[in-house]
């Protein structure tokens, strides 16, 4: 059984989150996209935890800036794609899509993602119930296809949208007042949205994160998670 932290990184500016995940059986932990140190080193201070891994979705710099810093303070293992292990600072373990890596008893799937990048990977962990979709998908919208093209990003929406309803998600980034407006307009006679944006807006006001919000709930709200061809998907990107 994992337990999750959030942690807001690069506050003010491209809003990150990276996320402490904890094998309450073992206490063995990982890091997932460590997109600045402060922040969590703090929090795994408060928590007394020294993680024993750093788990990477893509390469890009804003969730790979605090791999080798962690990695020197507290010896822990970086993770990442094996195609990408040329990309990512530190990089000591390669994980291979439609495998599997453990953190401590706690199974993580290795799910391919292109389309944002060509090596991004989802890591899904089934018996928790969560999934860290990095910069692919994020609250009422997607990540830009930076390296992957339209049909990459496809059938890699289609990927998610086969998980479980009750999959609970943690997206790379605060993007939900960027995709709301858009999310209403495609949706505005759903009951859906407006307790979406409702729920969404209290708990912005409050400083929480957004997340995490059932696959089943974004599924009717996301826009991006409703085409049905690849032709409506290049349209919206």
């Amino acid at each position: 059984m994992l337990k999750i932290h959030t942690i807001l990184c690069r506050a003010g500016s491209m809003e990150n989150y990276s996320y402490l995940i904890i094998d309450m059986e073992t206490n063995i932990s990982a890091i997932i996209d460590p997109s600045e140190v402060a922040p969590i080193v703090k929090k795994c201070q408060e928590l007394n935890i020294r993680p024993n891994y750093i788990l990477n979705t893509h390469h890009h710099f804003d969730h790979t800036d605090g791999n080798e810093e962690l990695k020197e303070l507290y010896g822990a293992e970086v993770v990442a794609n094996f195609s990408d292990r040329t990309r990512i600072p530190g990089h000591d373990i390669s994980v291979r899509v439609g495998r599997t890596f453990k953190v401590g008893r706690s199974t993580a799937q290795i799910i391919d993602a292109p389309g944002h990048t060509k090596g991004h990977i989802l890591w899904y962990f089934a018996d928790d119930k969560a999934l860290f979709t990095g910069d692919v998908l994020f609250n009422l919208c997607i990540g830009g296809l930076f390296e992957g093209d339209a049909q990459q990003m496809f059938n890699t929406l289609h990927k998610i949208k086969d998980l479980p309803d009750d999959t609970m998600f943690y997206p790379g980034h605060e993007y939900t007042v960027h995709g709301a407006q858009f999310a209403y307009e495609q949706n505005s006679g759903n009951q859906e949205i407006q307790d979406y944006l409702t729920t969404a807006e209290n708990r912005i006001k409050q400083n929480l994160p957004v997340h995490p919000v059932s696959l089943g709930i974004e599924k009717k709200c996301n826009p991006y998670l409703q085409v049905d061809t690849i032709a409506k998907l290049k349209r919206l990107c």
